[in-house]
């Protein structure tokens, strides 16, 4: 396995839209990418990854939340996810491998559920709440080009922008 480069704010890759992954796509090659991903994930001291960051626009992401809750490692691949909110708004302190140190309060449903194909592209289901909930929706918002900052309040927005300008200029 190889650990990929994640890419930082600034570099505009992470603003663009990822396109959904094809049947053809599911590729032994594939495979080797998905599990590069996990790897990066882990070394990179996340709970999740999405193929944006590093510079794949395809619809999937990486998530294990598991490994930070409970210290094992239960990866879990999202391809072509979909995700429909059924909680409650609530907000929570988020961060990104991709915004590295700087954190901030993101509103978020509480409950979301998901369908998606999983490595083997099987069709997948689940309604899910909490840390598990909030990643996938962190992370599908990448999918869309969209950063957690993008989301944060006024006043977190202005506290966060000296550190965002640094990023910028390491990013590009």
């Amino acid at each position: 396995m190889a650990v990929l480069s994640v890419l930082i704010y600034g570099d505009q890759m992470l603003r663009n839209k990822s396109v959904p992954v094809k049947p053809e796509d599911f590729t032994p090659e594939f495979q080797t990418f998905l599990d590069d991903m996990i790897e990066t994930m882990y070394v990179a001291d996340g709970i999740g990854l999405a193929a944006a960051q590093v510079g794949v626009l395809k619809r999937l992401f990486v998530m294990d939340v598991s490994w930070v809750e409970k210290e094992v490692k239960e990866p879990m691949v999202f391809i072509n996810p979909v995700i429909e909110p059924v909680g409650e708004p609530c907000d929570f302190d988020e961060g990104c491998l991709s915004l590295p140190e700087i954190r901030g309060k993101v509103i978020r449903p509480s409950t979301v559920r998901i369908t998606w194909l999983d490595r083997e592209g099987k069709a997948q289901e689940m309604v899910a709440e909490g840390l598990f909930a909030r990643c996938a929706q962190h992370e599908m918002d990448h999918l869309e080009g969209i950063l957690f900052v993008d989301r944060l309040s006024a006043t977190g927005k202005a506290l966060a922008q000296g550190k965002l300008k640094r990023l910028a200029k390491q990013g590009k």
